[in-house]
């Protein structure tokens, strides 16, 4: 079995709608992805894929979707006020924690065909969340 790791690093602004602490105010991250890929073949090349296939599908949704944007909890009540104003968002069914972001990164690599076994997901360089299936 063969695993690869690509780590993709975004800005990002959030908060954590109804949490009574500091994570309830509007404050930013620099996060950081780690994806990594699983398989028992290698291609032609000797890859189990390319890192630069990696940065042009998962790596560019995250700079479309998530890096420099405000990451909301599509309840909260700012996520129409920021949207009026014209501000980058992203709206999730719940709080945008790392658990969530880390599924959320998942998913879309699944979704673009990636052999995706786990992503990483680092909120600070000292706190990060895991998903895998």
């Amino acid at each position: 079995m063969y695993n690869i790791t690509k780590t993709f690093t975004l800005c990002y602004g959030h908060r954590l709608y109804k949490d009574p602490g500091k994570c309830g105010h509007l404050h930013g991250h620099t996060g950081r992805a780690e994806i990594t890929l699983s398989g028992n073949a290698l291609d032609n090349l000797g890859m189990l894929k390319n890192f630069d296939a990696l940065k042009e599908s998962i790596g560019q949704w995250i700079d479309q979707n998530l890096d420099h944007h405000m990451l909301l909890n599509k309840s909260d009540p700012l996520a129409k006020i920021l949207n009026e104003a014209g501000e980058k968002l992203y709206l999730l069914d719940s709080n945008p924690t790392a658990e969530n972001l880390a599924q959320i990164i998942f998913n879309n690599a699944k979704k673009s065909g990636l052999p995706v076994k786990s992503v990483t997901f680092w909120e600070s360089p000292t706190a990060n969340a895991i998903y895998s299936e």
